[in-house]
């Protein structure tokens, strides 16, 4: 028991923050983030000590190297597959999925798909080598061991912030004489036998932002690790989402239709229904006019995403100070920052969109005839109709579909993090869906109201008026018209856009 509590809670801190929405891999840092449970360093020891006559395993000795590759080698042809050791590591109480692989992928250099012995005692060589430079570098006052301080004082420099009894359970589960310190025996038993889970490895699983698209482009952009930018990796990914995006709002286009038909039209007085809706709409117009402003909606995912993921790098650039970690706090008021400039040089195509979805059959050719009438009609004003309440709606939503992915994430890895730092596409779907619900519940009455402006002609009320008259006619509810088709077009949403890039993922060749 006590050695689970240890391992699902030290799991959870080391991974505090990894969401990738808000991530910041690029921490430069030697640190890396590992943790097996004091259990299953135990059972290693057991498995692999017992001819060693001494307390510590002598990784510099052929012998000790020579005895673990026997061990591993269970039909004797003189190499370790993965097989081989995927079953020894499960036999150890070291099981962790794609350990295995990776360690054959690394150390595996005829390309034959096994280790031999030589190649075996090179990467366990190789793999010392970096723990000894990680060691070093969590070994701040150079005492040759580590405490709680300096575990807390590295975990700081990722941007995880944990309390003294967090770092001693950390501490704890790598900690054989119980000196509550770790020396540089206890350290490299602990992680000789185990491909390095750092901290981008987990960020990568929880990479949140850019999968789910529910029409609402309010979250925070992605962020991308150093190694991903110098790679074409990144541009691809955006390319992916966007695609992902742009079938999935197709897809779920009658839904949104719907909806802004529901917050303009409907009333106490003139009640719309889902079916009633779609009923109405496809008598005035057939079945395609389900599609109307569809078009401008995809069309506008690729400036938005572009100016966003730039205007983030900047934002993060000017907030954080030379060479230090941008603090999560900062990375939110960045990713606000970015998202209202991209709403901001976007915006006229939004007004757009609602005017061209509300339209009625032969209102207008087209987009551009769209924007030629409302400029003649309405002057160049008319392009930022309803802005400010746009703008304010981006805290509300950012700020709680953060908080609430954050949340969701951590409970999460506080109970399975023992098993494995990859959650499953089903719980970060899951996660990722609950928490951009909750920030659009937040931010709805403002998008409603929103909407409202955009579709209003000549006679412009202000923002706090038209609340007050959405209150005072239908009441608080009121403010929420349209809520239903939202939350149907959610999931389809998600799921679509999650199977589309998956696909584009592949077809771009950046499939993990």
């Amino acid at each position: 028991g006590s050695a689970h509590n240890h391992c699902s809670s030290s799991q959870a801190l080391w991974t505090e923050r990894p969401s990738a929405k808000y991530s910041n891999a690029q921490h430069g840092s030697s640190v890396r983030c590992f943790h097996i449970s004091s259990a299953m360093f135990q059972a290693l020891r057991t498995a692999l000590l017992p001819r060693a006559g001494c307390s510590f395993w002598d990784a510099d000795s052929e012998r000790s190297y020579q005895e673990l590759f026997d061990k591993l080698d269970t039909n004797n042809d003189g190499k370790v597959d993965v097989a081989e050791l995927r079953a020894g590591l499960k036999k150890m109480g070291m099981f962790r999925h794609g350990a295995a692989q990776k360690i054959v992928l690394t150390g595996d250099q005829n390309q034959d798909g096994c280790l031999d012995f030589t190649e075996f005692t090179k990467y366990l060589k190789d793999h010392e080598m970096k723990l000894r430079l990680t060691f070093k570098s969590l070994d701040r006052n150079n005492d040759g061991r580590i405490d709680a301080s300096e575990i807390q004082q590295a975990l700081a420099e990722l941007g995880i912030e944990i309390n003294r009894e967090a770092a001693q359970k950390i501490l704890q589960s790598m900690d054989i004489d119980g000196s509550m310190m770790v020396d540089w025996n206890e350290f490299r038993e602990h992680f000789l036998l185990y491909p390095a889970f750092n901290l981008e490895e987990i960020i990568r699983y929880w990479k949140h932002s850019l999968v789910l698209d529910i029409g609402d482009s309010l979250s925070i952009p992605d962020e991308f690790t150093e190694e991903e930018k110098s790679s074409d990796v990144w541009w691809k990914q955006l390319v992916a989402g966007a695609a992902a995006g742009a079938v999935s709002r197709t897809g779920t286009a009658p839904l949104d239709r719907l909806k802004v038909f529901m917050q303009v039209h409907s009333s106490k007085t003139h009640r719309i229904n889902l079916i009633g809706g779609f009923r109405q709409m496809i008598m005035e117009g057939g079945l395609m006019s389900l599609w109307r402003g569809n078009g401008i909606n995809v069309l506008k995912i690729a400036p938005e995403t572009a100016i966003k993921f730039m205007a983030y790098e900047q934002y993060k650039k000017l907030l954080s100070s030379e060479g230090k970690k941008i603090e999560t706090h900062k990375r939110f008021i960045a990713g606000s920052m970015a998202g209202a400039t991209a709403q901001t040089a976007i915006y006229p195509m939004e007004v757009l969109k609602t005017r061209l979805t509300l339209r009625k059959t032969g209102q207008y050719a087209g987009m551009f005839d769209c924007a030629k009438k409302i400029l003649r009609k309405e002057g160049a004003i008319a392009f930022y109709k309803g802005y400010v309440p746009n703008l304010i709606g981006i805290i509300p939503y950012a700020g709680i579909d953060l908080a609430v992915y954050e949340t969701l994430k951590n409970t999460w890895l506080s109970y399975h993090a023992k098993d494995s730092a990859n959650p499953g596409v089903l719980v970060l779907l899951g996660c990722g869906t609950i928490s951009s619900t909750c920030g659009q519940l937040a931010s709805y009455p403002l998008a409603l109201v929103r909407t409202r402006m955009q579709a209003q002609g000549k006679h412009q009320p202000s923002m706090s008026s038209l609340l007050r008259t959405i209150v005072a006619k239908d009441g608080f509810f009121g403010l929420y018209r349209g809520i239903l088709p939202n939350f149907m077009k959610v999931i389809p949403a998600v799921s679509i856009s999650y199977v589309v890039y998956e696909y584009m993922k592949t077809g771009l060749g950046i499939s993990k």
